[in-house]
């Protein structure tokens, strides 16, 4: 995958993820599912370049039977961070005795949607103004997303890890 290798965050991390994350969510918190996460408190896997630099990162939470990626992000598209991210989320999830991968995007993100479904990820479930709900905890979060489509709703995916 190019070069890129995953590990657990290290402390001289801290600093390339922070600006990853105010790059894509305008700071260190998200919400998800009607959840606040502060993502410097989550544990968090990076990619890392041949070179050795950050090439993105993935905080997730785990709970129950499943690992959720709270956040996915890489440092440009394409050069196969995010691939290696969710693979070495998969095999955290397997270590821990989770049954399933899940994760949260918007309906306005046709991107992610054909990214995480190439990768095994189902559509389970669909929240509808779950967005709207979460304007109130974080109220920077745009009406329109990304190409003009209205910002609406949340849309669940997940991957069976054991079949």
């Amino acid at each position: 995958m190019h070069g890129i290798t995953t590990r657990a965050m290290r402390a001289g991390d801290r600093d390339t993820v922070d600006a990853l994350h105010e790059r894509e969510w305008g700071g260190p918190y998200v919400i998800a599912h009607d959840t606040r996460y502060d993502l410097r408190t989550l544990p968090t896997l990076v990619a890392v370049a041949g070179d050795g630099t950050v090439a993105g990162a993935l905080a997730y939470h785990s709970d129950g039977d499943g690992l959720e990626v709270v956040s996915i992000v890489a440092a440009a598209r394409g050069g196969g961070a995010g691939t290696a991210l969710l693979a070495a989320a998969a095999e955290v999830a397997r270590a821990e005795g989770r049954d399933r991968l899940w994760l949260i995007t918007t309906n306005d993100n046709l991107r992610a949607l054909r990214f995480y479904q190439r990768r095994g990820l189902r559509l389970v479930g669909v929240d509808p103004g779950a967005v709207d709900r979460a304007r109130r905890l974080k109220p920077g979060i745009p009406q329109v997303g990304e190409d003009g489509i209205p910002l609406h709703d949340e849309l669940v995916l997940e991957r069976r890890l054991r079949d």
